[in-house]
This record gives structure tokens, sequence and C-alpha cells, in this order.
């Protein structure tokens, strides 16, 4: 065997030896009288199933200073966001904020409040009249005033949350390049959404913070048969190939443990797997993880940053699912016991 060889095995065997850097959850923001539950659960579950990043999907439910009109219902206080953070960091916990952008800016019949508040940002405004035939409505990503009121949220929420990083969301989005849209009419998606994605993060980097975004949109639903959910099938996956390097790209796959982690950290970005309510998914997302790791040059194994827990079932069923104090509601329960398993497994080996 020859020194350099030695060399290159030693640091592969090093970088599988490493524990996994990011062992996180997402979870929407609790309600405001979910607060103490939320700080309870911070402080005590976090730790000790050794979560180290807590992924905190905010939206539009805060009540901004700049923007006060998008506020949706039940929104959080600067200081309920205050006691949120501060008891992340009691817990050594990372917390990154987000705000879903681009597509999700509407559920079933509710718009959500940057459209409600700013219709004339939406890309098919005046159709779609209570969100009939569609999934969820979008903004235009180049309506030309878009941007100074989402760099407004983004940055007021970084702030209150002292956050190094924020998650920017840009799943399943389905309307994009449409044309009812007189801006984006004709334009190539892969182009609109890697312009997207650089103008978000280099918002982001003039103050340090790091973007993330959930990794859908970048992959080809046909050529790899995993459909229009969980992959792109309207022509957004070339993007991938125009968008910075040091996005951190949240991989999520819920059925199966779909090969794609891998193919993030080849392409030079930094991926977490993230399963939902099915531990044998999870788990073998993690195998993938660690086969690929100890399987790796040391550049493409260090990329391979470990896991990122989903709930979807909102921060308070969680917690009380988590507690023992719900049974009722079969998905808490599925993804605790997901998130009970997998950080179980995280905890026996790197």
């Amino acid at each position: 065997m020859t020194r350099a060889l030695f060399s290159a095995l030693l640091l592969c065997a090093t970088a599988w030896a490493q524990p996994l850097p990011i062992r996180g959850i997402h979870l929407a923001a609790p309600m405001p009288d979910e607060i103490p539950l939320a700080e309870r659960f911070i402080k005590e579950a976090l730790p000790k199933e050794g979560v180290n990043t807590l992924v905190l999907e905010i939206n539009y439910r805060y009540q901004f200073a700049r923007h006060p009109e998008v506020a949706d219902a039940r929104p959080l206080s600067p200081d309920d966001l205050k006691r949120l953070a501060d008891a992340a960091r009691a817990a050594g916990v990372r917390l990154i904020p987000m705000i879903n952008l681009l597509g999700h800016q509407s559920w079933a019949k509710t718009t959500f409040g940057l459209l409600r508040a700013h219709p004339e940002f939406d890309e098919t405004q005046g159709k779609y009249p209570g969100n009939e035939g569609i999934y969820c409505r979008s903004y235009c990503p180049l309506h030309p005033e878009v941007h100074g009121v989402l760099f407004d949220l983004m940055d007021e929420i970084a702030e209150a949350t002292q956050a190094d990083a924020f998650h920017v969301g840009m799943d399943e989005v389905f309307l994009l390049g449409e044309d009812d849209c007189p801006r984006c009419k004709g334009k190539n998606k892969a182009e609109l959404f890697a312009g997207e994605v650089q103008a978000l993060r280099d918002h982001l980097a003039r103050s340090n913070r790091a973007m993330w975004m959930w990794g859908d949109r970048l992959l080809d639903g046909e050529t790899t048969g995993i459909g229009k959910w969980e992959a792109a099938v309207n022509g957004t996956a070339p993007a991938l190939h125009s968008i910075p390097k040091d996005v951190v790209i949240c991989d999520w796959h819920y059925d199966a443990a779909q090969p794609t982690a891998p193919h993030f950290a080849l392409e030079g970005f930094n991926v977490v797997s993230s399963p939902w309510r099915k531990p044998s998914v999870a788990l073998r997302q993690l195998d993938l993880i660690r086969l690929t790791r100890a399987n790796s040059t040391p550049a493409v194994a260090a990329r391979l940053q470990g896991m990122l827990h989903t709930t979807w079932v909102g921060f308070g069923a969680f917690a009380r699912a988590y507690f023992g104090e719900e049974i009722r509601n079969v998905q808490a329960v599925e993804s605790v016991t997901t998130f009970r398993e997998l950080f179980r497994e995280l905890r026996k080996q790197p």
C-alpha cells in the first residue's frame, strides 16, 4: 500500500469516526400559549436526545415591527421568540429560524400573510379564487418590491433570535414562471429558481448568516423516478448547477431512503437527511450517510453533515406526544417514535 493511499484511507476512517456535526429537529413555531411547553421541551428533551440544532418554522406568525401587515393569526411576540431563543442557548442547541419562501404562500383556502397583505406579489394574481385548483400559491421572484419586504422579515427574525443561519424553505414550488405573470412568463424555470436562491443567499451572506433550504426542487423527478413531490418535474432541477455551494441542503424523503444525500454531497453541497414518521426510512437514511462518509474522500465525507428530523404536527402536539401527554394524534406519535429511534441510533455511534 502506498503512503498516499494509506493517508487517504486514514482520513476517511477519521471522518467516519467523528460524530455527525448536525443532529437536528424541525418544528413549527409554538402557539403563544404553548411557550412554557416549548421551553420545557427544548431544555429537557433536546439535550436528553442529543439534539444540537433546532430549525424553527415561524413563517408569518410573528409580530413584525417593520411590516406588521403580514402577521398571521396568533403571532409570537418578541418576548415569546426571545424566550425560545434563550431556552435553545441554555440547552446548547443552535436555533435556526425559518420562513418558507417562494412557494407555500397558502394552504387550502387560507392565503398567508405576505400575499394576503401584498396581493401584488402573487405569481398568479387574480387567479384561483379561494385557492381552488392549486396546491399552494407562490410569490413572483421578479417583482421589483418583493425582496425589500422579505429581507426585512428575514432580518427581523434573525436578529430577534441572534441566529447565524436561516432556513428559507423553498420546497414543493409548483407555480413558477407562469404565463399569468407578466414578469415571469416564458422565463426558464431553473433560472428563476436559481435566481431566487442566489438573491436570498446573497442577502443572508451580507450579515454572515448561512442559508438552509429544502432540496426537492433541485432533484430531477423524472430521471430519478422519485416524482413531483420529493423531486421536481417542472424544470427546476438544473438550478442545482447554478446556486452557491455554501447553501445547506435539507434532503427530505419520507417513504423510502432515496440515495440523494450522497448526490448533493458529490455536487459540492453540505447536506442533511430529513425523515418524518417511518423509523425504518429514518434509519436507512442514517445508514446512507454513514456508509457514504466511510467510503468517500474526506471532502465528500465532510459534506454529509447529519440528520434533520421533521415533525409536521405542530410544536405543541409533538411535545405533548413526546412527554406522553398525547396519544390520540397518530401522526404525532409516529413522528415521536421515529425521532426517538433515530436519535437512539445517533447516540450509539457517530
